[in-house]
């Protein structure tokens, strides 16, 4: 498996660094902001209404801190850091989908409120670009 290539700086940086960042940001937050998020992603995924938003907030927080640095660390492969990308920006992606208020009626497009979750779409998209690179190398090498 290959580690990173200079092409994948950018994407790894810059996702890298603003995950990282949103982790840490969440590790210190306040009781109001834990339920908040926590109402935001229980409203899309009833099970976490089982989690209190403390804990919740807190492990959100590990979850974005150890994306991102997966993310900035160049000897995690690409492929290994994009599927950490994928699973939490898919997670991300999919309470957009189920979250009807972030998104215009009867549209997939995100209404005012709904910007700040569909920009993750492109987070998506760079960790599928990053898995599916490392799977097209490692099967051409096979051959």
């Amino acid at each position: 498996m290959r580690l990173t290539t200079l092409g994948d700086l950018p994407a790894r940086i810059a996702t890298g660094g603003f995950i990282l960042h949103t982790g840490i940001q969440k590790w210190s937050a306040d009781e109001q902001t834990a339920q908040g998020v926590h109402s935001m992603a229980a409203g899309a995924f009833p099970f976490l209404n089982a989690i209190p938003p403390e804990r919740f907030i807190k492990l959100l927080s590990v979850a974005e801190i150890g994306t991102g640095a997966a993310l900035l660390a160049p000897f995690v492969p690409s492929a290994v850091a994009g599927a950490a990308l994928t699973g939490f920006s898919g997670g991300l992606v999919a309470m957009y989908a189920r979250t009807p208020a972030l998104r215009n009626p009867g549209s997939i497009w995100p209404s005012e409120n709904g910007i700040a979750v569909a920009k993750d779409v492109w987070m998506l998209g760079i960790g599928l670009g990053f898995v599916l690179d490392g799977l097209s190398r490692s099967r051409s090498r096979c051959r």
